[in-house]
């Protein structure tokens, strides 16, 4: 899309970039290997009609070939995937769908075996789109400017304001506002890609722990019934991770700084000024909605048989949205996006992409409801790993709700509000909600947000690792944190 600069060829092929499959993250192979233990071949033609059904194991392929596809093509053939990543998503969707079809009997029949999940799925896809999309369109018109200079102390206020503001109004909403302040602050370093990557493991993804607005798999818990401020105990999680976090990257920002050769702003510069400010309200519109469309004691919807059905208040949560997105663009001066670099590129490659990760997943989702309860997990700390490792590459919502309903079955209790009364299903609790929320950061497809900053960064000319190279970042980063969090905490 315009804007964006094409990385550079020598990243696209030679001997250092090669790899084989051997040679994969950890996370990913962890990934497929829990799916593997999720679905014995021997449900492999499914058992009984309609929900009972259990796909094969071999109809995650295409879900796999879809990650591999993200993560090898900008490395081996970045030029075509610049142009073809649409139909490349595209491909796989359709290889998805003719091997889901192809593993049905013919006494259990595609609609009975799929056709519910695909219009449950389908549903959220909409849903997560018209809620990136308003957040980034309405974001788009609130322009910060002045002498903001990228000092690791400015890069780390920021980082940790944009941290708080996740829980207020969503990790989307607090990337969006912040992203391109961000980026313009550091357009003066020789190193910013670094900058951007901690953005995406706080702003975009552990900042949102403390309350149902700040991540879906948190919200989907509070409509199955956690109260609004139990995920508050999460707060020691919190302010563990981001602590040690932000401390990592101000020393390391710190020494590329001095590298460099950073000098601080000269005094006197250009004082803070925001423009576009009614989007403020705006944003706190569809937080607004957001929250209306799980308190509202509105009943009933639209029908579609055995499919399921479409709320009312899903229509005035996402009718809503867009809305407010359209009064956005017509309200805010073209002055406005202009100065922020706007352009629907970033949220065109999330949907070309993720209609694609969605509907592949659909097989591996259905694996992990039928068989997440044979993976062995009897310890909060294995809930955390487990939640958290197929968050990484799964929607974290559904695994969220799957393994909640593992540990409610684990522990005989049918209520999810019992689950923050009893001890030890708090702890579990507690491990699912922190595991979905924080390693969601593991990947670039882990949280919708992320992908979107990496998109704006690249479109403002900003070289980002590929996608094995950014897990290099998580994996030496995060994943000691998050053990450490295991030891503390669970």
């Amino acid at each position: 899309y315009r804007g964006r600069k094409p990385a550079a060829a020598g990243n696209a092929s030679g001997a250092s970039t090669r790899m084989s499959l051997r040679r994969l993250p950890a996370g990913l192979l962890l990934t497929l290997a829990l799916l593997l233990l999720a679905a014995p071949a021997l449900a492999a033609e499914g058992a009984g009609h309609g929900s009972g059904f259990i796909p094969p194991v071999w109809t995650i392929l295409p879900f796999v070939g879809i990650l591999l596809s993200i993560a090898l093509f900008p490395l081996f053939a970045n030029h075509f995937w610049e142009h073809h990543y649409p139909k490349v998503s595209a491909a796989w969707l359709v290889v998805a769908v003719i091997l889901m079809w192809a593993s049905v009997p013919a006494d259990v029949g595609f609609r009975a075996a799929f056709g519910a999940r695909f219009f449950s799925t389908y549903e959220e896809y909409v849903a997560f789109i018209i809620l990136l999309g308003s957040l980034f369109i309405i974001s788009g018109g609130i322009y910060i400017s002045g002498d903001l200079n990228g000092t690791p102390v400015v890069n780390s206020v920021i980082i940790l304001i944009g941290s708080i503001l996740a829980s207020l109004i969503g990790t989307t909403g607090a990337a969006m506002l912040l992203v391109r302040p961000l980026i313009r602050a550091n357009a003066n370093r020789e190193r910013q890609s670094h900058v951007i990557l901690f953005f995406i493991f706080l702003v975009c993804n552990i900042g949102g722990a403390l309350t149902p607005i700040g991540d879906p798999p948190l919200f989907l818990g509070f409509l199955q019934g956690v109260p609004f401020q139990w995920t508050l105990i999460l707060t020691p999680h919190w302010l563990f991770s981001i602590g040690i976090v932000l401390t990592v990257f101000y020393l390391l920002d710190r020494h590329m700084a001095r590298k460099e050769g950073l000098k601080p702003a000269p005094a006197g510069g250009a004082p803070i000024r925001i423009q576009g400010s009614l989007n403020f309200v705006l944003l706190l519109g569809v937080v607004a909605l957001v929250i209306a469309s799980g308190v509202l004691p509105w009943e009933g919807g639209i029908h579609f048989g055995s499919l399921g059905e479409i709320e009312w208040t899903s229509f005035l949560r996402d009718g809503g949205q867009v809305a407010l997105a359209l009064i956005s663009l017509a309200i805010t001066p073209q002055a406005i996006r202009k100065a922020n670099n706007f352009n629907f590129g970033p949220i065109k490659e999330v949907a070309y992409l993720f209609i694609g990760i969605f509907t592949c997943m659909i097989p591996a989702l259905m694996l992990l409801n039928a068989r997440g309860g044979e993976l062995g997990l009897n310890t909060p700390a294995s809930y955390f790993w487990a939640s958290g490792i197929l968050s990484s590459f799964l929607d974290n919502a559904p695994t969220y709700l799957t393994f909640l309903a593992t540990g409610m079955g684990s522990l005989g209790i049918e209520h999810a509000v019992d689950m923050t009364t009893h001890p030890q299903a708090v702890l579990i609790l507690e491990a699912i909600s922190a595991g979905s929320v924080f390693m969601g950061a593991n990947t670039y497809i882990g949280n919708g947000p992320n992908f979107m900053v990496k998109a704006i960064a690249e479109g403002n000319g900003i070289r980002m690792p590929s996608f094995f190279g950014y897990m290099a970042y998580s994996m030496a980063i995060l994943v000691p944190v998050f053990i450490l969090v295991t030891l503390i905490f669970f």
